[in-house]
């Protein structure tokens, strides 16, 4: 059963019959808004470059990073499935980012999930954009996230998974932010950590 998230929303990422996830996916997905005016129907939508990313995180500086130039991470326990570069229909998962938490270094205490537009489109040209959290042992959905579409900013900083005790937890964040890279939304990631 999914868990629709809003802003600063936690889950916890232990089974209902007791046992902590092994293997989870952050899934991003996105569809172009079409164009309006006239020339719209000629030109039909414009392609978007959304990239997702995972920032690594030890005692709140960043450890490592996962993303489309860097697809695993140092250690081998985060991994990027690859770059798309215009999207998809907003329905599947368009680029993924697969975290195997049983194999995180005891090192890293959080992991950040962002987005941003490589191309520097703001939201108000993306629709049908979600983040989600799969148990990627048995295909089910955790959680959901809808990035809300509109306003001018290029990038989001869309949720993160934190140990918490003996497991982990999940926060959906929903920060809009500025900037084409990871590397530009750091300090927008800081106020989270």
């Amino acid at each position: 059963m999914s868990v629709n998230l809003g802003k600063g929303q936690q889950i916890s990422l232990s089974k209902s019959d007791g046992t902590t996830l092994t293997s989870v996916r952050m899934g991003l997905g996105w569809q172009a808004a079409p164009r309006k005016g006239f020339l719209a129907k000629l030109t039909g939508a414009r392609e978007i470059d959304l990239d997702a990313s995972a920032v690594l995180f030890t005692a709140g500086q960043p450890a490592d990073v996962v993303f489309f130039q860097h697809l695993v991470s140092d250690d081998g326990s985060v991994r990027h499935t690859g770059d798309n570069l215009t999207g998809g229909l907003g329905t599947d998962d368009d680029e993924a980012i697969l975290v195997d938490l049983a194999h995180v270094p005891s090192h890293v205490d959080q992991i950040v999930f962002t987005v941003n537009s490589f191309t520097g489109q703001t939201f108000t040209e993306v629709q049908n954009a979600f983040c989600r959290l799969v148990d990627e042992t048995t295909g089910a959905e955790l959680a959901r996230y809808t990035l809300t579409g509109g306003g001018d900013h290029t990038a989001q900083i869309m949720a993160k998974v934190h140990r918490s005790g003996g497991g982990w937890q999940m926060t959906a964040i929903g920060a809009p932010a500025t900037g084409r890279t990871f590397q530009d939304l750091l300090p927008a990631i800081s106020p989270h950590l």
